[in-house]
């Protein structure tokens, strides 16, 4: 029987040969697992298929992610998209950056919205680019606030990557949820200093958006400021339903289905067509996700089995590093997995073992949470290989190389990064408002 470190090294082999033949990350994970595992252990594996296929399609927790997938794609149909950008144009008025300031506003709730990162980024890209181009903005600028607000949305409730921590490691969504809300916050606030404070420096970087040539009259500033509220409120109503402990994070996603549908409605973009094509494509998301899912806890699961938590608690034990050095240990091996693979799979592969790990260190599980969901952010938007880089590219106009990508991301990269730290070392950010608001 194989060692658990060579096992381990196998199976590390056997991921990497899989990805870069190109191969469907669901299926290689769970059929690296299946073959690995019947070498090692025979016809006892296939008892790991039923009880993971029962955890994992029949929890409660995870219902919630077709809910929210479908919302996403309701919302991006319904209008909701240029209500916001209006509305916080109108608040923000005659600022040099002000569109790069709404991008990163309202970019990061519709990615929030959509609750994936690929689909978050597409989703603002397609809405605000184009504008920001047509206006005159450096392309590094309009393509970094792109990738920064959409990106966001991951960190800003309701993240589909933390309903799958809390799920994997039997914590709180609710915890998460508003353990997440600071962090958020202050990420947004640094990311529009920068936007303010770069077109300060540099004024060639954005326009002075002017004024219209006829100023809004009452009535329609009223209209703008009513439509843009409906949305947000929309967003108050998914999390706040959560947080005040009427609805859970399942049934909250169905409040914001039912919610989405009447934004709609109400924005004169409701068809049975938009309906349909909303609902195909959410089925086309959740199916993904949900092979990735079930591959990754075939995965993950085997990998438990056989004592990869023993492993990785003894290595860092044999290293003799303080408490801290684990959670960056921790960090970097998260960072470095972020190049190659999505938040999905980081999240199912890295959670069930490094969070038992940290909270026997004496940490709390929901801050562990949030560091993770950040370093993920982080991981899957840095160069050279940070998977969100293409979806960025695919929606790019046709002059806009990868480099250009590269460097658009590069000073919004290192303020999350910035952000990663700050709330590494100091954990009540995270913990003090669960603990105020759920005891």
């Amino acid at each position: 029987m194989m060692s658990i470190e060579v096992l381990t090294g196998v199976l590390l082999v056997c991921i990497l040969v899989s990805f870069a033949l190109g191969a469907q990350v669901g299926l290689a994970l769970g059929g690296i697992a299946m073959a690995v595992g019947y070498i090692t252990w025979g016809d006892a594996l296939f008892n790991v298929i039923p009880t993971t296929l029962e955890g994992t399609y029949f929890s409660f927790i995870l219902l919630a992610i077709p809910l929210y997938i479908y919302m996403g794609q309701l919302l991006t149909r319904s209008g909701i998209g240029d209500a916001m950008f209006s509305a916080s144009q109108m608040v923000i008025g005659k600022v040099r950056g002000s569109l790069a300031i709404s991008v990163i506003i309202v970019c990061s709730m519709i990615g929030a919205m959509v609750g994936i990162i690929g689909a978050g980024i597409m989703t603002s890209g397609s809405i605000a680019l184009r504008p920001m181009l047509e206006r005159g903005y450096d392309k590094r600028l309009a393509l970094g606030v792109i990738m920064a607000g959409g990106g966001l949305g991951i960190l800003i409730p309701p993240s589909i990557p933390m309903i799958m921590f809390a799920s994997s490691t039997q914590n709180s969504v609710g915890r998460m949820f508003i353990g997440a809300l600071v962090p958020a916050a202050i990420t947004i606030v640094l990311l529009i200093a920068y936007v303010v404070i770069s077109c300060k420096l540099n004024p060639k970087k954005a326009p002075l958006d002017e004024v219209p040539d006829v100023p809004l009259t009452t009535k329609q500033k009223l209209l703008t400021a009513r439509d843009g509220g409906l949305s947000l409120l929309l967003i108050v109503a998914v999390l706040g339903s959560i947080i005040m402990g009427i609805a859970t994070p399942t049934e909250s996603g169905a409040i914001g289905v039912v919610g989405a549908i009447i934004l709609a409605i109400f924005f004169k973009r409701f068809k049975p067509k938009m309906v349909q094509s909303a609902g195909l494509r959410a089925a086309v998301l959740v199916s993904v996700a949900m092979w990735i899912i079930f591959g990754a806890t075939v995965f993950s699961n085997f990998h438990l089995l056989m004592g990869v938590q023993n492993m990785v608690a003894g290595f860092t034990q044999d290293l003799g590093l303080p408490p801290m050095m684990v959670i960056i240990l921790f960090q970097v091996i998260m960072l470095l997995l972020g190049f190659i693979i999505d938040e999905f799979i980081i999240v199912l592969m890295c959670a069930p073992i490094f969070t038992p790990i940290a909270v026997s260190l004496g940490f709390d599980p929901i801050w562990f949470g949030i560091l993770m969901i950040l370093n993920i952010e982080i991981a899957v938007q840095t160069p050279p290989y940070g998977f969100a880089l293409f979806y960025l590219k695919g929606i790019a106009p046709p002059g806009i190389t990868m480099l250009d990508i590269y460097r658009s991301v590069t000073p919004f990269v290192l303020i999350k990064l910035l952000v990663l730290i700050i709330v590494m070392f100091n954990p009540e950010l995270v913990t003090w408002l669960p603990n105020k608001m759920m005891g």
